[in-house]
């Protein structure tokens, strides 16, 4: 399984280009599954903290930070396929 969490702010255009590269990303990695965390809730507060995300989205990837302010899609398969052949 490959894990995306998008901590995001709502009406974040970044953030919904992310995610629409990321919803066509599933035809080819399946196992791909995307949770979103708003960044003013108390989680994507601490999260924020934690991995020093100063612009959005911040993209974590099986729980690791990725990102932050976008990714390419060259990038996430990238990621994708590393993940994979591990």
């Amino acid at each position: 399984m490959i894990k995306v969490t998008l901590i995001r702010p709502s009406g974040c255009q970044h953030c919904v280009q992310v995610k629409g590269t990321l919803e066509k990303l599933k035809t080819d990695y399946p196992d791909l599954v995307l949770e979103e965390i708003e960044a003013t809730t108390p989680e994507g507060q601490a999260l924020i903290t934690k991995h020093g995300i100063l612009s959005s989205p911040g993209i974590l990837i099986n729980d690791e930070f990725f990102a932050m302010g976008g990714a390419t899609e060259k990038q996430l398969r990238e990621k994708f396929d590393e993940i994979k052949q591990k």
